[in-house]
């Protein structure tokens, strides 16, 4: 993910230009997009990088996109992902088949790219609300992204770029643990080779800057896996 931490969609789908056709709406609306033509190939990109919703097509070669969903939901690390699910099929009962598996939401085919957009940004409000915040809060720590500024209770918090864009990242995710990969992706870049062990330099002086004055400690830890902004720390 870029340092701006755009919310990123996968978009699964087999049609190649209908591909085409949603990739331009949703980056032009502001969305990161990343694709994936078949069952397999989704819960790869899944696992590789955490999507932040994923636009589903219901008949998918290999592994349909209902079972695509079905093993999301099964997965502790992926079963909070939104998933909208696009379909040709119009009866009820198939509608009610997708929602029970787990989708957050159903289009039916055809459909105009600026309603998914629409289904897309209401679908993020309703499951994570900071994403299109300006302000986001987690615990006594409130980060205004329009004045750059960060508190924590009354205390203002003096951060240098990069560590206010791994907070900002961690906050737009709460209580995800995330890797060291995708916080190198997302507030280094895809396309900038650093360390891994960056990462941890830059949460050893985010912690500092946060837990002034003896305050809780609110990134968690784990072991071989990453970090998380955890208020039960």
């Amino acid at each position: 993910m870029s340092a701006t931490a755009k919310p990123l969609i996968l978009v699964v789908e087999d049609e190649a230009p209908l591909v085409s056709v949603l990739r331009y709406n949703l980056e032009s609306a502001g969305f990161e997009v990343a694709e994936a033509l078949d069952g397999e190939e989704a819960l790869i990109a899944v696992d590789e990088r955490r999507p932040d919703l994923v636009v589903l097509d219901w008949m998918l070669p290999l592994v349909s996109g209902l079972e695509v969903c079905r093993r999301l939901r099964r997965k502790p690390e992926t079963k909070n992902i939104p998933i909208i699910m696009l379909t040709a099929r119009v009866e009820e009962q198939d509608r009610v088949r997708g929602l029970d598996t787990g989708a957050d939401d159903y289009i039916t085919k055809p459909f105009s790219p600026f309603e998914l957009v629409a289904r897309v940004r209401a679908v993020l409000r309703r499951a994570r609300p900071s994403l299109s915040a300006e302000l986001l809060e987690f615990a006594d720590v409130t980060m205004d992204l329009a004045s750059h500024r960060v508190k924590r209770g009354k205390r203002s918090v003096h951060l240098g770029p990069t560590e206010f864009r791994l907070l900002r990242y961690l906050m737009e995710r709460p209580m995800r643990v995330l890797s060291r990969e995708q916080l190198l992706d997302a507030v280094w870049g895809r396309d900038v080779y650093v360390e891994s062990r960056t990462v941890d330099v830059h949460i050893r002086r985010l912690r500092q800057a946060l837990n002034a004055g003896n305050a809780p400690d609110l990134i968690r830890t784990v072991r071989a896996a990453g970090y998380a902004l955890d208020d039960q720390v």
